[in-house]
């Protein structure tokens, strides 16, 4: 609920409030108060209106009457006000009262006291009226009964109205008659009104109790929903370190590891080799070392290969052929098919390191003589493919890390899923291998 709504809701309870007490206050003075004005205007008119008995029977009945009023507010807390404030769900409604015990015939008591005192001076009427206030409150919530106490006040208006009971002339009849007509048939409209306003606010009341209860639902979903976000995030967090993990491991096995691989292998075939041979072996250590070091240096910038800083892809892809066939005596060659199209970093970047570590592994377990990749710009994707005519293996094996920390085809394809593409495995004992890479086109902006 907003704070706008909640000020609306504390001010509809200090008023509601405000009328209950109000209410509260005119049922419990209100009778005395208005007895109090009939006694005196009967009394002001008592020598033209009421003979010497009359008189003094109105005195016995306007005792009897606070007689009954004491009572009753005694004994019983005052009637619930028309107006009676219900939580609605942090919303105050307004409701009718509900009678309590006994106040049915309290009602008929007082209406018939305050009939009998109209018979006898028709001022004591104003005292009569109080019942059209309360009928609704202190008679059972039936239509029959509210309806009969209402005409039951209302005949005692008709009568003051038309002159006094009993009527004295045949005018003073009609007059009663029409009287009677309007008081009951404005009481009963009237009551009928109330009665609908009440299944309305109690309507409302419901609807507003439902609102809350919706609001509240809401709020916990939004806390839980906020929750949930929030270990969406960490858990968000958390792969992409380890996914950064992997392709650094990745990148360091593709650049570092094959460059000192390639030293060691050098170097070990020089302590073999005649002195003019081993110069040469060592010479193309040093160029593998320095190889590495710009790799190196180039990871810690920004991952990106070195060979790709003034190359496009297949220059790229065709001078490193070139230098893994001369650095390991099997023959290699390059194709590329298609139109060029410039790639973006990334793209070019991940088909050359799988170009490399396909070349790897070919040197290191193929024992092939001969190697080839051919790149293919395919309309809407790139196709890297790399064969060789090594020894081959079953592609259906479980895959493992070699002695060395290689990742193999492992890496090969989590490189190619990080560009929704995929990596296709053709080999057989005795029949080479087949390195197929299908990535999309993503053009460089």
């Amino acid at each position: 609920m907003t704070v706008e709504g909640e000020a609306s809701v504390e001010v509809s309870e200090r008023t509601a409030t405000t009328l209950e007490e109000r209410w509260s206050q005119f049922f419990r003075w209100g009778p005395y108060v208005l007895l109090g004005i009939a006694t005196v205007l009967a009394g002001a008119t008592a020598s033209e209106l009421m003979s010497g008995p009359e008189t003094v029977a109105a005195g016995g009945l306007v005792a009897a009457v606070l007689a009954l009023q004491l009572g009753w507010h005694t004994r019983r807390p005052p009637a619930s006000p028309p107006p009676a404030a219900v939580d609605g769900g942090r919303a105050v409604v307004l409701v009718p009262g509900a009678p309590g015990p006994g106040s049915a015939a309290y009602f008929a008591l007082r209406t018939a006291l305050a009939f009998a005192l109209t018979w006898l001076n028709p001022f004591f009427a104003v005292f009569a009226c109080v019942g059209y206030f309360d009928a609704v409150q202190l008679l059972p919530p039936r239509p029959v009964f509210v309806r009969t106490g209402l005409l039951a006040v209302a005949l005692t208006m008709a009568g003051s109205q038309s002159g006094g009971l009993p009527p004295a002339s045949a005018l003073n009849w009609v007059a009663f008659g029409g009287l009677f007509l309007l008081n009951a048939s404005l009481a009963v409209g009237l009551a009928h009104l109330d009665a609908k306003e009440a299944e309305k606010a109690a309507e409302r009341s419901a609807t507003i109790a439902q609102l809350a209860r919706t609001n509240a639902r809401l709020e916990q979903a939004l806390a839980e929903n906020a929750t949930l976000q929030a270990q969406l995030v960490l858990q968000a967090r958390e792969a992409g370190v380890a996914d950064e993990r992997r392709r650094l491991a990745a990148e360091i096995h593709d650049t570092l590891a094959q460059g000192l691989t390639g030293i060691i292998a050098q170097l070990q075939a020089a302590d073999t080799a005649a002195p003019g041979q081993a110069r040469v072996h060592h010479q193309r250590a040093a160029a593998l070392a320095r190889h590495s070091l710009g790799e190196a240096r180039r990871s810690v910038q920004d991952l990106s290969p070195v060979a790709l800083e003034h190359d496009t892809l297949p220059e790229a892809l065709g001078k490193t052929v070139d230098a893994w066939a001369e650095r390991t005596g099997i023959s290699g060659r390059f194709t590329a098919t298609g139109t060029p199209h410039p790639l973006h970093e990334e793209v070019a970047a991940t088909l050359l390191r799988i170009a490399q570590e396909a070349l790897a592994n070919a040197e290191r377990h193929s024992g092939a003589t001969r190697a080839g990749i051919t790149l293919s710009y395919m309309g809407d994707e790139v196709v890297l493919d790399i064969r060789d005519d090594g020894r081959g293996f079953d592609p259906s094996a479980p895959s493992a890390r070699g002695s060395h920390g290689g990742f193999g085809l492992d890496g090969m394809r989590a490189r190619a899923e990080r560009l929704a593409g995929e990596v296709g495995i053709e080999s057989a004992a005795g029949e080479g291998t087949a390195v197929s890479v299908r990535v999309p086109l993503a053009r460089h902006d």
